[in-house]
């Protein structure tokens, strides 16, 4: 299953279990675990903790939700950021691994994480990111699960400088807008094509059946998306964790040849195969979409595939940080 990132209250989140960026001795604080021991309820979630103890760095301990909707509450302490010298990676990796571990072992279908150590402990917001998504992607390889980033707000979540400005670049160089000169000179000319093949075309269409008109019909999506799954020499599997995708919505494309997903569903499939544009934008005509120089969006996606950067988790970083649609999922 996939990874989202979602800006959202977490409290607020309707998942299996929430994520809670504690202290060590597991005492109600402030910021993102003061709002979940007020939404949980602090009297009822505070004695549970107390019956615990303490949870030490990195490690992850469990309570019940309470007066949550997620069934249960993973406390997590994260490390306290000192320069990057002090094991801060490692120990805020172990949350994330840990966190994990202790919610498969709870047959969690479902988890909301925040961006641990981010806030008062002070560990620089993109290298959190980084840690969180590195870490949570490996795990959905082999894991099925959903995931969920949640950032409360904009400004707890940063793309990095040199990356966002080069995208920012590449944005104004190419964007080309609707309304502009060249769309509508470009648009003038398809018409004139379009009328002179209609013309043309008349005559014979009236001559044939539509039998015979579907007996000419090109391979659909899914035949061609599984028709690349094999050239490329990967699995099912493989694919659909590659392109952030649930498993359940891959078995439908895969069951359903005439099966029409949506555009972002396109693309990350096209990431996961490491699809070049003019491939991608063949791919996409199987399912009716294109790329447009008058879509933020799909200048994105052209961006990150010119630099053959197919991480589809970092792809959809930068997709947040512009406020577009994100992959998969």
């Amino acid at each position: 299953m996939p990874l989202e990132i979602v800006r959202n209250d977490i409290t607020k989140m309707t998942v299996d279990i929430i994520v809670n960026a504690a202290n060590v001795s597991l005492q109600m604080g402030g910021g993102v675990c003061g709002a979940i021991f007020q939404a949980a309820g602090a009297e009822q979630l505070q004695k549970a903790c107390n019956e615990i103890g303490e949870c030490p760095v990195g490690e992850a301990v469990i309570t019940d939700g309470f007066q949550l909707q997620a069934k249960h509450i993973i406390h997590t302490v994260g490390p306290i950021w000192r320069g990057g010298s002090q094991n801060e990676e490692a120990l805020l990796t172990a949350c994330y691994g840990n966190a994990l571990s202790l919610a498969e072992q709870y047959n969690c279908k479902s988890i909301a994480f925040p961006l641990i150590s981010s806030g008062i402990y002070g560990y620089p917001k993109e290298q959190a990111l980084q840690v969180a998504i590195s870490t949570i992607s490996a795990y959905l390889m082999e894991h099925e699960m959903h995931v969920y980033m949640v950032v409360f707000d904009k400004s707890a979540f940063r793309l990095s400088g040199k990356l966002f400005t080069s995208i920012h670049e590449y944005i104004d160089e190419y964007y080309v807008e609707e309304l502009g000169l060249q769309f509508s000179r470009n648009r003038q000319e398809e018409l004139f094509e379009l009328e002179s093949q209609v013309i043309l075309e008349e005559a014979s269409i009236k001559k044939r059946s539509l039998e015979d008109v579907f007996k000419h019909m090109e391979e659909t999506f899914s035949e061609r998306l599984l028709r690349l799954i094999d050239e490329k020499d990967m699995t099912d599997v493989e694919t659909y964790k590659k392109a952030n995708i649930d498993r359940r919505l891959f078995s439908k494309i895969r069951n359903s040849v005439d099966y029409t997903p949506l555009k972002k569903t396109v693309i990350a499939f096209a990431i996961a195969l490491e699809l070049d544009i003019e491939e991608t934008k063949d791919l996409l005509s199987k399912a009716g979409y294109t790329l447009s120089r008058s879509s933020k969006f799909d200048l994105i996606i052209e961006y990150f595939m010119e630099e053959e950067n197919y991480n589809i988790h970092e792809i959809n970083e930068a997709l947040f940080a512009f406020d577009q649609v994100l992959l998969g999922a």
